[in-house]
């Protein structure tokens, strides 16, 4: 029986959100990979003799082990082997420096500055930025056996051999993810079109977002190697493009307020499976006649999609990427190197990070402490941008690392030093990849073991390692809170109150292109794929702020049903056009303008406050227009930026 908090022990909300467990499947594959990848360089080691060297190893596959989250092959690639080469530059420079006193704080301090600037290019860089920071603060902090090349070599073999592990199926299931991941894209809009008419319905519009997104994502990195000449990729991206328009009619059926027909869920899930076995023959529909505008809108996406589906060839000129066809990759990299030299955003997160780096290097310069590389490590993960708030990540690696020290302290005081680590290195690295996605601090109490681990095999101080690590890990996390989150304003600001006004003028934009005449179905369909993918990292950028203490938290809290009205805006947009294509009477130019100007007007009020202030909320048009629940939903969003009386 579950027990109340007495009022005044109750925790604070934006605790509660930082301790709260993500409920997501276990990925058991990448468990059994962590576990192979991690004890086999220790076992080569131990029967060789060189024990040293496959700890080196290990904690290579340990970083590779991190990395390896993706579905695509094609895309483990490029998130394992391209962060392992930064990692390698990262460990000989560090060795390089090691011993030299302030030349190796300057040295880490300006790889510092470079990681930070990288880390905003994109996933892939941001990670490769990790461990190119990660490895230098290891090789400046701590001595590599052998000569200056053989460190970076065992590292970058113990991550690459994770890799090898990852591709061992790929020719036998090539291709598989991506068509996986497309047949999910349709099972969640199935799941999409069951919620029409019920409370549940934005959350799971929501999910279809992040489904599409993760299935174009897919694709289309396959494409941008192909060029276009692969009929099966082709036909997943004719297959994508064929669910919009069932995505589109969604909203008019869900302001409809009746719910749909049961058998048109149960088709698209048949479209699902279609997709994810190959099949290309006849699909037969058992749908009901519709005899509305909204229900011939579903029909007619329905059927188009089950067309494409069944069609075995597709001719690629005929498609349109709806998130635009990537370009070269020469032009990908001019672009990210401009963006990384030019952007105001990557030099003042560099000098962020290199602040706080400088400070940790100089700090144990001078004071003594024992593995001392510890307490830029500790900052190198709590200060990363792309991992969500500063604040709750320190606040996390404190409790991680305490957990993990529990564990930790049971390992090297009861289980003796040579073959018994190999045993225990399998129980514990799986718990890395299955403890991930849970948060991060379930993630720091599961690496903390595994590197005390591997640390005692290096150094063999035992349990002496315990309260070092514990404390280096506090210093960390106080410098990143200082001098990484308390001394920039930008940190206890709404930081996405910019991009939520962003979004807001591009949802004044996708209004008058919806309706306009001149404008192509592609580009519009663009637009509204590239305004849902925005709202959904503004929704994750909200859920971020939510989980820091007052005033951030609280004014998150505040704004967050906005970003809830903002969605339901493009909703309400895209069923009008629906509507309008399929029989409905379209709405007066005046009215178009009517509602834009309102938008734009609640973007601009969004870039010059913080708080909310008073709007007006008269939006009134011809009584039975298709624009009448548009207009609800803008003027519902402006009063929410109205303070309650």
């Amino acid at each position: 029986m579950s027990r109340e908090f007495p009022i005044g022990l109750t925790p604070p909300d934006w605790l509660v959100r930082n301790l709260r467990p993500q409920q997501t499947p276990v990925n058991r594959p990448a468990v059994a990979r962590a576990a192979l990848a991690m004890a086999l360089p220790l076992a080569i080691g131990l029967a060789t003799g060189h024990t040293a060297y496959g700890a080196l190893a290990s904690m290579g596959a340990l970083s590779g082990v991190i990395g390896d989250t993706a579905d695509a092959y094609r895309m483990r690639i490029l998130n394992i082997a391209i962060p392992q080469l930064f990692g390698a530059v990262g460990v000989t420079l560090g060795s390089l420096a090691y011993g030299h006193g302030w030349v190796a704080v300057g040295v880490v301090t300006g790889i510092a500055l470079v990681s930070g600037m990288i880390s905003t290019i994109g996933a892939v860089a941001s990670v490769s930025g990790l461990l190119l920071l990660l490895n230098s603060v290891v090789g400046a902090g701590l001595a590599m056996p052998g000569d200056w090349w053989l460190a970076p070599l065992l590292m970058t073999g113990g991550g690459l051999l994770v890799l090898a592990l990852a591709l061992l199926a790929w020719p036998l299931r090539s291709g598989v993810p991506e068509r996986t991941a497309v047949a999910d894209t349709y099972r969640a809009v199935a799941t999409l079109m069951a919620a029409c008419g019920r409370e549940d319905y934005d959350a799971a519009r929501h999910a279809v977002t992040q489904s599409l997104n993760q299935s174009y994502d897919l694709v289309l990195a396959r494409r941008a190697r192909h060029h276009g000449r692969s009929p099966e990729l082709t036909r997943l991206l004719a297959q994508l493009n064929a669910i919009t328009p069932v995505v589109e009619a969604a909203p008019a059926a869900h302001l409809s307020g009746r719910p749909l027909p049961d058998e048109l869920p149960a088709a698209v899930r048949h479209l699902a499976e279609a997709i994810e076995t190959g099949y290309t023959g006849p699909i037969g529909l058992s749908v009901p006649v519709p005899v509305t505008e909204t229900a011939r809108a579903v029909d007619h996406a329905l059927r188009h999609a089950a067309e494409v589906v069944a069609s075995p060839d597709v001719d690629p000129r005929g498609i349109d990427d709806r998130l635009g066809r990537p370009a070269a990759l020469g032009i990908r990299a001019a672009r990210a190197a401009r963006t990384v030299a030019l952007s105001a955003a990557s030099w003042r997160y560099g000098l962020r990070l290199a602040l706080c780096i400088g400070l940790a290097q100089a700090l144990v310069s001078i004071v003594s402490v024992p593995r001392s590389y510890w307490v830029a490590l500790t900052i190198t993960f709590v200060l990363k941008p792309d991992f969500g708030s500063v604040f709750s990540r320190a606040l996390l690696r404190a409790l991680g690392t305490v957990a993990g020290l529990v564990i930790a302290a049971a390992v090297l005081s009861q289980v003796p030093r040579g073959w018994w680590d190999v045993p225990v290195m399998l129980l514990l690295a799986p718990l890395i990849p299955a403890l991930t996605p849970r948060g991060y601090g379930y993630q720091t109490a599961a690496i903390t073991p595994v590197i005390l681990l591997l640390s005692d095999v290096l150094n063999h101080q035992g349990t002496a390692l315990l309260l070092p690590r514990l404390v280096d890990s506090l210093i960390g996390c106080a410098i990143a809170l200082v001098a990484g989150y308390l001394l920039w304003p930008e940190s206890w600001h709404t930081r996405v109150g910019d991009r939520l006004a962003d979004a807001v003028a591009d949802t004044a934009r996708y209004v008058d292109q919806a309706f306009g005449t001149d404008t192509e179905p592609a580009a519009r369909a663009r637009m509204r794929r590239l305004l849902y993918r925005d709202l959904s990292v503004i929704r994750t950028e909200f859920q971020r702020a939510l989980t820091e203490p007052p005033p951030t938290g609280r004014r998150a809290a505040a704004w967050w049903p906005l970003v809830v009205a903002v969605e339901r805006i493009v909703d309400a947009t895209t069923a009008a056009r629906v509507r309008v294509k399929h029989g409905a009477a379209p709405p007066s130019a005046a009215e178009v303008s009517q509602v834009a100007l309102q938008l734009r007007e609640l973007a601009d009020g969004l870039r010059e406050v913080e708080n909310l202030y008073e709007v007006r909320t008269d939006l009134t048009g011809p009584a039975g227009s298709v624009l009448e629940p548009l207009r609800q939903e803008v003027a519902a969003a402006r009063a929410i930026t109205s303070p309650t009386p």
